[in-house]
């Protein structure tokens, strides 16, 4: 069927050219983060995974030597065994226990930045462990009083290295529209424990990730704080199987490789180069290396393969062995550490590197103010 054009006596309506914007300098202003209960590593062995696991040598030997001597878990296992679980069930609990622990991140991120709630223009929530709708970005506006217009958004199970691009999009929007902007990674790993298994892989998971909130204030044109210069990503696809994050109908269970780090080791140095030789820099440069602590491996790779000493890897390694593999908001706590423990001087730069599915590497560098 032919429609008739349509005719119209009026004057075709033209939009007046806007004004041109000045790109703003995205500068991260605040971190703030909540944490679940803890428990030792060797505790929750012998509690709960040690039976979990049939008291196997093998399993103890993965459990106690993964670098992580504390962990947190919104869910305790040992009161409650998750393992047999629905995921609907899990996705329940998971927005049960995500609103508080990420109200309080956020609020010790806008008191760490001195921003009221009330001038925050967009929340960005980060999470693979759990979902709702309306989400955790919807429900936490509406907790912390955020204004009516503030823009929100969820990034959904890209895994580990989320914060990474989630801060470059949430730059990306400070710069182009000028206005406070705040990205949560929120992580409740402990929702996900899965049925008894001989696949070592579990094991390996089980004994690394953790739960934790972290969230950061970006400003625009802050005089002090770490300004997003550039992002950086490779994805080598050709391994993609060798970590992996699949929804059963028993939570989320995950895939990972002990090839991880040999996969990682022949891309990190490429990342790093096209961060820095453009600005006529190298890695003896940098004055801060927040690198997400997947494992011990990982570390040592990105360490030798930079040619890195120990002491520029501490926080890194510090944070696996206090807190576990947290996901998405695991590079974040390792900036935070650099950001308090580090003498860090206008100009520095400072590298957030972070690793997941993919196989993906993610790289930021951030350029301290002030």
């Amino acid at each position: 069927m032919d429609f008739p054009a349509a005719t119209s006596s009026a004057a075709p309506a033209v939009l007046a050219a806007a004004a041109p914007r000045t790109l703003a300098v995205p500068v991260v202003v605040g971190i703030g983060t909540a944490l679940p209960p803890d428990r030792g590593q060797r505790e929750i062995w012998d509690t709960f995974f040690g039976e979990h696991y049939g008291n196997r040598a093998a399993p103890e030997q993965i459990f106690m030597n993964s670098g992580v001597d504390t962990r947190h878990a919104a869910v305790d296992p040992r009161i409650e065994d998750v393992a047999n679980w629905g995921t609907e069930q899990r996705m329940k609990r998971f927005l049960e226990e995500a609103m508080p622990l990420g109200r309080a991140a956020i609020e010790a991120c806008l008191e760490d930045a001195g921003i009221a709630p009330a001038d925050v223009g967009q929340l960005t929530v980060v999470s693979c462990t759990g979902y709702a709708t309306p989400g955790l970005d919807v429900l936490l506006a509406r907790e912390l009083g955020l204004g009516l217009d503030a823009q929100r958004l969820h990034i959904g199970h890209m895994g580990c290295y989320a914060a990474v691009p989630g801060l470059a999009t949430v730059a990306d929007g400070v710069a182009a529209r000028g206005r406070v902007s705040i990205m949560l990674c929120l992580e409740l790993t402990s929702l996900h424990v899965q049925p008894p298994t001989r696949d070592l892989e579990q094991v390996v998971a089980h004994a690394l990730f953790s739960d934790a909130a972290t969230a950061v204030a970006v400003a625009p044109d802050a005089a002090a704080g770490l300004e997003v210069v550039d992002v950086v990503a490779r994805t080598d696809t050709d391994h993609r199987e060798k970590m992996r994050w699949d929804v059963t109908d028993q939570g989320f269970r995950m895939a990972l490789s002990s090839k991880v780090p040999v996969v990682l080791e022949q891309h990190v140095e490429g990342v790093v180069e096209e961060l820095l030789a453009p600005r006529g820099l190298t890695a003896a440069d940098v004055r801060g290396w927040a690198v997400h602590p997947g494992g011990p491996k990982i570390i040592d790779v990105v360490r030798d393969r930079l040619g890195l000493q120990e002491d520029d890897v501490r926080e890194s390694r510090g944070v696996l062995r206090d807190h576990g593999n947290c996901s998405s908001a695991t590079a974040l706590l390792v900036l935070d550490r650099i950001r308090q423990g580090r003498e860090l001087r206008a100009g520095d730069p400072v590298i957030l590197m972070a690793f997941g599915p993919g196989l993906t590497l993610y790289a930021a560098l951030l350029r301290v103010r002030g």
